[in-house]
């Protein structure tokens, strides 16, 4: 039955979108008189006098991007210009407003009322966290109090008013069902009209604060922080722009999944780029790295890993310790090769002072920079007592020549003396002002500038070295460090090594720091790349996403977030444990591999969405027909993106080429672009922070074992299936599955 509003709203929706496009049609004409001026502009510089046309052309720049931006905001919501209403009645007024929330936000350019209210205004907040009845919202400190009658939501579709729903406490938010049973391909850039009350607590959390957020797979971490940071940048506008914000992701896969997220949020220019493409930009780094995730492959086909103890070192404070003595030893050497300074004979500056400068006072500084700094105090030092020291030897000088003068009878004897004092002087004093111009720089020369690769390279190499600051280790340990570094490869892992050294040392370019961070899949960082950021941006802004249940990595990565609350004192700790991705059947099935994990994390509570149960089909080994036929089985329910998953690479590389013949398949790797259209084969590690509307995860020759990182890989591989579920192996054994009742045997 019609909504007893319907028509009323298909009025407004219809004018609001009528200017929408008077605004747009002035919008493009702005644009044209802006290039058409720059032009003009351009054409009228005059080498001779052109700051005015220089300054047309700024105006016109600055004009020409506002409106670009209003036109680009605008267009992207054209057919859907907002998705929710709420009728507020303020505390003492005796209107109620009516306001419609969307993307962006819309006031009439005569009467300034607001048409389209942001989802980011601190009233919007009321529409995902008030209920109906009395309730305040804060704007900058101050609390506004008032009456919240209505919340009201809307389905739009290319322009047309299909469906309003008024909700209360007494119904069921079903748009949000709805939402959640659409495609993968498209539910991200939706979810901002369906983010749930302890989401949009955790994206509108202290913005100067850091905060770790574990959440559970299908919790939304991935559009918490993608929103949050759409939030910072409404709210902190004025003082940071989107060039000061970096998000982390995994992987190239992951940006490319994302990369359409945060432009349709109204956020651009924003750095999005994983940890390890991040640092070699950062030092200008050209190195070689070992193939990423050859630890974990390896892992993942138990293959003996003498060294693993090593990797998980290079990721723990531990290391940060031994790399913390390492820069004490430098400063050590450094403070050793101050020395008094002089000018003409005369000390100008103790060593004393210019140790403790280096060594307390500009202690908070990189070495390098201190020594910048203390070059600058010298500087002015030799330029403030050049001519108290010029005076002082002329003075000499002249009392000299004047006891010469009264004080010698010996005519012959005194006139020598005259004229050798005489001419030592003329011949001194001028150097005065040359030494003075070149004395700083002489004395900084003894500080040489410091090769950060070649001084790690030396810590992995040097048993002399690795032995004086690794003197906690045993003999066996520095032997296995020093074995494992003959060769020169470099791995992931030393990046995080070689950032923190570049930060104590040298600083990092300010051309690569950012002051706000936002890193997804936290849980498959080490502290030591915590730390080592920490160190280098020297900012603790950073918002921390993650599931320590997916933590594949945990062999050199978080096992815990009490290391990641000591490295961050200020932290907000929060949690996530209602997944809104997969439907009540699937998981239950993924609840069943979480409850063998020893990570003590509580069992994930779905949203209650019920689809078709799980399906198990027993097979031996990898059968072509059988995949071909659950794919085209799923393509019948109208599923888009349909992912096959399994152990490991090798098994992904032959499962692809197996299958090449019957089915159009996509072998994901790290770098790859999705095509939804394809049947999309993923190795388990690589499956982290996607989802599929079907994923078949399969289990032939080599079985999920009863480890820690098997029950994870498995994990992550069941969490990815947002309506559809299928295992394909020997028996539900190789799924670790306790109770074999959650799936339909086939």
């Amino acid at each position: 039955m019609q909504h007893e509003d319907f028509q009323s709203e298909q009025l407004y929706l219809h004018n609001a979108r009528q200017y929408m496009e008077e605004i747009l049609r002035d919008s493009a004409r702005d644009l044209k008189t802006a290039q058409d001026n720059i032009r003009t502009s351009l054409a009228d510089l005059d080498y001779l006098d052109s700051s005015l046309s220089y300054l047309n052309i700024l105006a016109n720049a600055r004009f020409f991007e506002m409106a670009q931006t209003q036109q680009d905001s605008l267009l992207a919501v054209k057919n859907r210009p907002y998705f929710a209403r709420i009728d507020f009645q303020r505390d003492g007024a005796v209107e109620t407003e009516q306001l419609y929330i969307g993307k962006t936000s819309l006031f009439h350019r005569d009467t300034h009322e607001p048409i389209i209210v942001d989802w980011r205004s601190p009233v919007a907040n009321v529409y995902y966290d008030g209920r109906l009845g009395h309730l305040s919202y804060d704007v900058r400190g101050e609390e506004y109090r008032g009456e919240l009658h209505k919340k009201r939501q809307y389905k739009i579709e290319a322009g047309e008013l299909l469906d309003i729903r008024d909700v209360d406490l007494t119904t069921t938010d079903e748009l949000l069902q709805e939402a959640l049973a659409g495609k993968a391909d498209v539910r991200l850039t939706e979810i901002v009209s369906t983010i749930q009350k302890e989401q949009n607590d955790i994206m509108r959390a202290h913005l100067k604060q850091p905060i770790i957020v574990q959440g559970a797979a299908g919790s939304g971490k991935t559009t918490i922080a993608l929103h949050r940071i759409s939030y910072f940048l409404y709210t902190m506008g004025e003082h940071f722009n989107a060039k000061d914000l970096m998000i982390l992701t995994p992987s190239k896969l992951f940006t490319n999944y994302i990369a359409d997220v945060l432009p349709d949020l109204g956020v651009g220019n924003i750095r999005q780029t994983t940890y390890s493409d991040y640092v070699k930009a950062a030092l200008k780094l050209k190195v070689k790295l070992a193939p990423d995730n050859v630890w974990l492959e390896q892992l993942i086909e138990e293959k003996p890993q003498p060294y693993e103890w090593l990797i998980a070192l290079k990721g723990s404070l531990q290391f940060q310790q031994l790399l913390d003595r390492y820069v004490a030893r430098l400063e050590h050497d450094m403070t050793a090769q101050f020395g008094d300074v002089f000018l003409e004979k005369y000390r100008i500056v103790k060593k004393a002072r210019l140790q403790k400068l280096f060594a307390e006072e500009f202690a908070y500084l990189p070495i390098e920079k201190r020594l910048a700094r203390i070059k600058k105090v010298l500087q002015a030092d030799v330029k403030r007592k050049e001519k108290a020291v010029y005076d002082a030897l002329s003075q000499r000088y002249e009392d000299t020549l004047d006891k010469i003068l009264n004080g010698i009878r010996d005519q012959e004897k005194r006139r020598r003396l005259i004229f050798q004092y005489t001419d030592e002087r003329d011949a001194r004093l001028p150097q005065i002002k040359e030494e003075a111009r070149t004395k700083t720089s002489t004395y900084m020369r003894r500080f040489k500038k410091v090769n950060v690769k070649a001084m790690y390279r030396e810590l992995l190499t040097d048993p002399m070295l690795l032995a004086e600051l690794a003197y906690d280790w045993t003999f066996e340990q520095q032997s296995q460090f020093l074995a494992f570094h003959q060769k020169e490869q470099w791995h992931a892992d030393d990046l995080a090594a070689l950032y923190y050294l570049t930060a104590r040392i040298k600083g990092i370019d300010e051309a690569h720091k950012v002051k706000v961070v936002f890193i997804d899949e936290v849980q498959d960082y080490s502290v030591m790349q915590l730390a080592a950021l920490q160190a280098g941006l020297e900012t603790d802004m950073f918002t921390m996403v993650g599931d320590l249940a997916q933590g594949i990595h945990s062999y050199r990565s978080l096992t815990n977030w009490q290391d990641v609350q000591q490295l961050f004192p200020r932290v907000t700790y929060t949690t996530l444990q209602k997944s809104y991705r997969t439907t009540i059947d699937i998981m239950h099935v993924a609840n069943d591999v979480l409850s063998k994990m020893e990570d003590d994390l509580p069992l994930v509570e779905p949203v209650v969405r019920r689809g078709e149960k799980p399906r198990f089909i027993a097979r031996h080994t990898f059968d072509v027909e059988t995949v071909a036929n659950e794919v085209a089985r799923m393509r019948q329910h109208s599923f888009r993106s349909i992912a096959l998953i399994c152990k490991s690479t090798s098994d992904a590389v032959d499962y692809a080429e197996r299958l090449r013949d019957v089915l159009d398949v996509q072998l994901l790797t790290t770098d790859s672009e999705l095509d939804q259209q394809k049947l999309l084969i993923v190795p388990s590690h690589l499956a982290k922070g996607l989802e599929f509307d079907a994923v078949i995860v399969t289990a032939f020759d080599v079985p999920f074992y009863d480890r820690p990182l098997d029950r994870k890989l498995l994990y992550v591989a069941l969490t990815r299936a947002m309506h559809a579920l299928t295992l394909i192996g020997p028996s539900t054994d190789a799924f670790l599955l306790n109770d074999a009742t959650l799936v339909d045997e086939v």
